[in-house]
């Protein structure tokens, strides 16, 4: 590691130095990976101006036909920097190819993008998105991805995302980048990053309404507006989605508004507003062990739980079909009791949230080949989440600035594009951990614990792209980043038996501080190579980095508030070999290798139902794989869109400490898998739309959807069975000339036609152990798939969909 480390490190240093200026001529260049054909012109109203000076680069094109270097082309030097990063393991999702089909998250576009898993969250758009198994590890959320919208960051300063604030309605494509990548989005982009891009005013050209309905209440009302007049496009979307749920105790309410407003100031000047807003209720069930879920896997009838012990006929019966929390009856955590068995039914344990993201972008251009752009934002998220044994309540304002410089010119020579940058984001908030009391709609008791912190990063980044030749494009990257955690946790227990004259009064109080500083730094260096016009390759060396946030510091292995101070950033040093090839216009193929070596890698896990995920550090695991994807329009109206992953992550160094009867052991998890991260995961449809004729506008498609088994623990006892979905679709979409209307789609899909049992959600739980013979021996199957609970949601059953929508 330290060798690879030494070796980026140096490649890398010399960026900082070789921001020169010159002038440059850009010709076309072959297209990225873009998975619904290629790619649209840079978006309306950017301000860069053509590449032109006096003096001409050795390595441009005399001869105008023949194609620029990688990275070159007049398309790709008209976007910032990070829209389409040559070298970097890239995919674009169209999202035309999805106007025909029901919405209701971000899966059912991003599962055609490889190397990317989910998972369902705690709610009905959120989302845990994995790139190469970044995420897996989460309940709930994003984490190790930098997501952006319009490339407005919407991670927070302590690096969670939430998918909830995305209606994928809204998005005229998504931006994929896979593999570590802080060199260019900084601290938490160890997995990689997605870019999710609205339609602009241009692009919608009026009014679209819709409306989708189906299976279990779903209904989705959303409307998109937008017109480009003169030097200014307005885009404005907004949606009202609701539903039941297929599980017990999961309806949702959640309304989105997305708005974006781009003003062309002067010739050199564009304004870029940004306005998300999100607020949403929805209840959750409790999660469920593996027999459970085999038994009950959509919690029929969990309404209430007996009171009788799990030794008990009658309670071991109840529990081994519903999820369940056991609760203080009183509302306080002593340890006197007593305590009550609830289900996310009686207690009603729910999410009420509200997400409100401000931004600012300015763009300037110094002159035809130097330009400037600096944004702000502010982030506003506001829970109250009762969803289990506690709850969590907290106002979280951040703020995000960036600025940036862009300039085309020449470096000993060669053409050439220097990027420099500085950045910075800081979140301070006080958050609430509540206990939650066994019946009401999510009431809860006591305090627990009160965390006041301050999260702040500080970075700059650097980046030259050169060409060497006409086929041959180096690209050295680098960022350095400062992380600054300043927190202080206060805990509490009570007086908790009704008995004691004290009832009720706190009995301990412990204050726990932290003041870290962590500084970090994001080498990369790549190399594209235009072997034939058809066929281009990139070798990517990397390195990503993820330090610890202020919640995962006050987690302790018991899943309550509590100390887990001496957690440590994780590092990831990885290697991509891949190849696009292109034989036409109408197929596709590509290919990429990936090894990625970790260095303490952030492993979260579930102790138990009701309680909090904690984190720790694996000290050394691989992950390695391959990811491919064809696109392939063989005749007019036919498509076939297809993607594979293979996922071989293993543990290389990493002892795991487990008790029992009061013996400790540590057992060595080297060459195990590494829990959650299923082996093989594939997406495909087979599509036909009539493009011409009388029945012009119908068209269909079937859809196969599979990932294979994997682990939920560390000593790989407990596996997750594997899933194939099909779903089909029908649909009509024709323009009309029929004023007030535009164009008129409707269009209707079953999914899960055969269906089958899925786990669509499982997080990982912890090892138990027991004592033989004076020896801590490893539990086997039997004992965890009936007690490692607070791990699973059922995915939906066989359910029918459909819309309409009307363009003005």
């Amino acid at each position: 590691m330290l060798r690879h480390s030494r070796l980026f490190g140096g490649a890398s240093l010399a960026v900082l130095s070789l921001i020169v200026t010159s002038a440059a001529e850009a010709q076309q260049a072959l297209p990225t990976i873009s998975i619904g054909g290629a790619r649209g012109p840079a978006r309306p109203g950017r301000v860069g101006h053509p590449v032109s000076g006096p003096a001409r680069v050795t390595t441009a094109a005399p001869n105008p036909s023949q194609p620029a270097p990688p990275g070159f082309s007049p398309r790709k030097l008209a976007l910032p920097v990070y829209r389409d990063p040559t070298g970097q393991t890239f995919t674009t999702i169209q999202g035309k190819d999805f106007d025909n089909m029901p919405l209701l998250s971000v899966r059912e576009m991003l599962q055609y993008s490889p190397g990317v898993s989910f998972k369902q969250g705690n709610g009905p758009r959120d989302i845990v998105i994995s790139i190469r198994g970044s995420s897996a590890r989460n309940g709930f959320g994003v984490r190790n991805i930098v997501i952006l919208e319009d490339g407005f960051s919407v991670t927070q300063p302590d690096g969670l995302s939430r998918t909830d604030l995305t209606d994928p309605h809204a998005y005229a494509g998504v931006d994929v980048y896979r593999g570590p990548s802080s060199a260019l989005f900084g601290n938490f982009a160890n997995g990689g990053a997605i870019n999710f891009r609205t339609r602009t005013g241009a692009e919608i050209d009026g009014v679209q309404v819709g409306s989708e309905f189906g299976s279990y209440g779903y209904l989705n009302n959303f409307t998109s507006i937008g017109k480009k007049v003169d030097n200014v496009d307005i885009a404005i979307f907004a949606s009202d989605v609701r539903g039941d749920g297929w599980t017990l105790h999961n309806r949702y309410d959640t309304q989105t508004v997305n708005a974006t407003m781009r003003l062309q100031v002067t010739p050199d000047d564009l304004l870029t507003f940004k306005f998300i807003h999100n607020q949403l209720y929805a209840d959750l069930s409790s999660r469920l062990s593996l027999n459970q879920y085999y038994l009950n896997p959509y919690q029929s009838g969990c309404y209430v739980m007996t009171q009788l012990g799990a030794t008990t006929p009658l309670g071991y019966f109840n529990r081994s079909l519903c999820g369940s929390s056991g609760v203080p009856l009183t509302g306080l955590n002593g340890t006197g009791g007593p305590f009550f068995q609830t289900t996310g039914y009686l207690a009603g344990f729910n999410r009420n949230d509200r997400r409100d993201v401000l931004g600012l972008r300015w763009e300037h251009n110094f002159d035809a080949n130097t330009f400037w752009r600096t944004q702000v934002i502010y982030d506003d998220k506001n829970i109250s989440q009762p969803t289990g044994n506690t709850a969590a309540l907290q106002d979280e304002p951040a703020v995000n600035a960036s600025t940036d410089i862009t300039q085309l010119g020449s470096l000993a020579g060669f053409e050439a594009r220097h990027f420099a940058g500085l950045y910075f984001n800081r979140a301070r908030y006080t958050s609430y951990t509540n206990n939650t009391l066994p019946i009401g709609s999510g009431a809860t008791g006591a305090i627990q614990a009160k965390q006041n912190a301050m999260m702040q990063n500080l970075g700059a980044r650097g980046r030259e792209e050169v060409a060497l030749s006409k086929d041959v494009t180096l690209v050295l990257g680098l960022s350095a980043e400062m992380t600054k955690i300043a927190a202080i946790q206060e805990q509490f227990t009570y007086v908790s038996a009704p008995a004691n004259p004290a009832f009720g009064q706190i009995a301990t109080w412990q204050g726990i501080p932290v003041n870290k500083t962590y500084w970090n730094f994001g080498p990369e260096a790549s190399v594209t190579w235009r072997v034939m016009p058809e066929l281009l390759t990139h070798f990517r060396a990397s390195s990503g980095y993820g330090t610890p946030n202020p919640g995962q510091l006050f987690v302790n292995q018991q899943g309550r508030p509590g100390a887990n101070t001496d957690l440590k950033t994780q590092r990831n040093t990885g290697i991509d070999i891949g190849f696009d090839w292109r034989p036409d216009e109408t197929l596709l193929f590509s290919l990429t290798g990936f090894h990625e070596w970790y260095q303490n890698e952030q492993i979260s896990q579930s102790p138990g139902a009701g309680l909090l995920n904690f984190t720790f550090n694996a000290p050394g695991s691989v992950h390695r794989g391959i990811e491919s994807l064809v696109d392939w329009r063989p005749i007019d109206g036919w498509k076939v869109l297809a993607n594979y992953t293979y996922n071989n992550q293993i543990f290389t160094n990493f002892n795991e400490q487990l008790a029992a009867g009061g013996v400790t052991s540590y057992f060595n998890r080297a060459g195990y898998k590494i829990p959650n991260v299923p082996t093989h995961n594939a997406t495909a449809r087979l599509g036909y739309d009539q493009p011409f004729g009388d029945f012009r506008g119908f068209g269909a498609f079937v859809e196969y959807v599979y990932q294979s088994s994997y682990y939920l623990d560390n000593a790989n006892v407990l596996t997750i069975p594997s899933y194939g979905l099909v779903n089909a679709n029908v649909h009509f979409d024709r323009d009309l000339e029929l004023w007030p209307v535009k164009n008129f789609s409707v269009y209707f899909e079953v999914r899960n036609i055969f269906d089958r049992n899925w786990v669509a959600s499982a997080n990982n739980i912890t090892n138990s152990a027991a004592l033989v013979n004076g020896v801590v021996v490893v539990n086997g199957y039997p004992q965890l798939a009936q007690n490692g609970t607070g791990s699973i949601y059922a995915g939906n059953p066989r359910l029918f969909q459909g819309g309409v929508k009307f363009k003005f």
